[in-house]
């Protein structure tokens, strides 16, 4: 999971620095308001890699971690479905 999240959020950023650097190299030589465009694209881009980033999937524990308490983690087990209630 985590590998997964760290590419995605480098293809983001890897994205957001291509579309900068190739909007004011040569984008403007042709046209600024394609420039401007594809500044503004790059602009909405860090955002959206920190969300994909630090986001979490089902998978992922964080939230439901055993607390060290056996009897507390038993009936968080048994609410969450992961183990069947006890005879």
């Amino acid at each position: 999971m985590y590998a997964r999240r760290r590419r995605t959020y480098f293809v983001l950023m890897g994205t957001c620095l291509a579309l900068f650097v190739s909007a004011w190299s040569f984008v403007r030589l042709w046209s600024v308001e394609a420039a401007v465009g594809m500044a503004f694209a790059a602009m909405l881009l860090p955002p959206l890699a920190s969300w994909a980033a630090n986001r979490r999937g089902p998978d992922d524990r964080w939230w439901d971690d055993p607390s060290g308490d056996p009897q507390s983690d038993e009936w968080w087990d048994e609410l969450d479905g992961k183990r069947k209630p006890g005879p």
